[in-house]
């Protein structure tokens, strides 16, 4: 019997995030202050974050230590099993092996329990007492809520309105946890009284959701803003992913020819990949994919730029690849990948050829979830699935090329909160959605006049 489960013993789990800034073949380029345009220092960014994270955001360090109370929450259900999805490889009749790292197997269903455990750990002991944040499919609110429970912060939660409609059971799930959830654009901010001054239908966006976040937090000396993917110190903390494969696959003996993620924000992509990045940085040949959708192109159709990460323009200015701080995406199933940017490391991976990006259409992605569900059993996300899509096109390619090839993705979160995804699909009332070229010029008007990375 082929072993299906690679799984490491507790006093296995990694004791450091992985921090790829310190291994970097050029740097990247700076965040910029909006006024003086010139580089953000760690005093810009106190209001927004406590000075803990900052330091983890800025540092260059390669490895930073776990603290041992993040650890103790980690154990709830890390190490995550690394599985052999050999069901799924008889279906597909290629010459693979396909691998997947099963995140849905925290307590909120997905990876990003990954960072919001520690970034309520930081917040606490800075003396913090509630956390604002954003969140699109519901993913990182709930696990901000249920961070923010075990540290005992008070947390308050600006979901993207038509992800608030479509997936309430995500609400309900913030709420168990003590979380408070608001349909994002609200009349709670400046910021969210501007765009429904605009457009009161507007069916939010990450952007948007992020302006109203930022504008609560900062109103309140007790209170910080927390982002649950994008930034340096997000992806470092879900690296724990990454490291554990590496583990995992040493112990059969196996490496990895390509290295997959869905790309939303780039939080789960960047977990699995930048200690893969690592190695081909260093010599070891690897492919490393990030897939993302056709309604929200950002790596693969936005320029490499200076903008805003959200919407009302009070964040530092990031380089990234990106759609326009004022696009807002078609109201597709995949909310976390609804983002009119992405994570400045992924970007500049991008940039230096170090990554590829792939887009895939809604319909597509659905067909290759479904094909997931029927034959490994588990029901993906609807962002999962744009990278189990990314799988099937790979595995096809090998069976063209009569190449054998070994391909790890991160099964970044189940889909049984998004069912109702499911329902649309099977009853055929999904659509795809795909930007013109026209689209994308009237969103990218807004940063044409930026400075250039």
């Amino acid at each position: 019997m082929e072993q299906r489960k690679i799984v490491l013993a507790d006093s296995e789990i990694p004791r450091q995030w992985y921090n790829i800034l310190a291994d970097l073949p050029t740097p990247m380029s700076p965040p910029l202050h909006p006024g003086t345009g010139k580089p953000v220092g760690p005093e810009d960014l106190a209001p927004v974050f406590p000075m803990n994270l900052i330091e983890q955001e800025v540092s260059t360090e390669r490895w930073i230590d776990i603290p041992e109370p993040v650890l103790e929450k980690y154990l709830l259900w890390r190490p995550s099993p690394l599985c052999r999805a050999i069901n799924f490889e008889k279906l597909l009749d290629a010459p693979v092996k396909i691998y997947y790292k099963y995140e849905g197997a925290s307590p909120a269903g997905s990876h990003k329990p990954n960072t919001a455990i520690p970034q309520a750990y930081y917040n606490k002991v800075f003396g913090i007492k509630r956390l604002s944040t954003e969140t699109g499919a519901g993913q990182w609110g709930s696990a901000l809520s249920m961070a923010c429970a075990m540290f005992g912060l008070e947390c308050r939660v600006f979901m993207v309105k038509i992800s608030f409609e479509q997936k309430p059971y995500r609400r309900l799930m913030m709420a168990t946890w003590g979380g408070e959830c608001i349909a994002s654009p609200s009349d709670r901010t400046q910021a969210g009284r501007n765009i429904l001054a605009e457009n009161p239908n507007s069916p939010g966006s990450l952007g948007i959701a992020i302006s109203e976040a930022i504008e609560d937090a900062v109103g309140n000396k007790d209170s910080r803003y927390s982002l649950g993917s994008v930034l340096n110190h997000v992806l470092l903390h879900q690296t724990v992913i990454g490291l554990e494969a590496q583990k995992q696959f040493a112990q059969i003996g196996v490496y990895p020819d390509v290295v997959m993620g869905c790309a939303g924000g780039g939080s789960n992509f960047a977990g699995i990949s930048l200690p893969y990045v690592r190695d081909k940085i260093h010599g070891k040949t690897v492919s490393v994919v990030a897939a993302e959708p056709t309604s929200c192109p950002t790596l693969t159709r936005g320029p490499y730029a200076y903008d805003f990460g959200d919407t009302a323009m009070t964040t530092p200015l990031l380089p990234m690849h990106t759609l326009g701080h004022g696009f807002v995406p078609e109201p597709i199933h995949a909310g976390g990948l609804r983002y009119h940017g992405m994570a400045p490391i992924v970007s500049h991976l991008v940039k230096e050829g170090l990554v590829e990006a792939r887009a895939y259409d809604q319909i597509e992605t659905f067909t290759a979830g479904i094909k997931w569900a029927r034959s490994e059993g588990v029901i993906p996300a609807p962002e999962t699935n744009h990278v189990i899509a990314a799988v099937v096109q790979e595995a096809e390619r090998a069976k063209q090329e009569g190449k054998e090839k070994t391909i790890l993705f991160n099964f970044s979160g189940h889909g049984i909160i998004d069912l109702a995804a499911y329902d649309s699909f099977l009853t055929g009332k999904l659509a795809n959605h795909r930007l013109s070229d026209e689209e994308i010029a009237v969103a990218l008007k807004a940063i044409e006049n930026y400075p250039k990375p």
